[in-house]
């Protein structure tokens, strides 16, 4: 049985903020492709503590440059 939570579990309302996990899981990619397109810059993201986040934001705005 899988623990992960919908983008929008919370509440009803969607998350600002992903774990790489998540992240990966809404692009269809691996979590290390995920950090690699992190460490490449291509995605924007924010520390807190040790963890890594990325805003819901910096996923669409990835995809649109995708597609330009």
């Amino acid at each position: 049985m899988s623990t992960y939570l919908s983008p929008t579990a919370y509440g009803g309302q969607e998350r600002l903020l992903l774990s790489v996990v998540d992240a990966a899981q809404i692009l269809s990619l691996s979590r290390s492709k995920v950090y690699e397109l992190l460490a490449a810059g291509a995605i924007r993201s924010v520390r807190i503590g040790r963890s890594r986040r990325i805003p819901r934001s910096a996923l669409d705005d990835y995809v649109a440059d995708l597609t330009e």
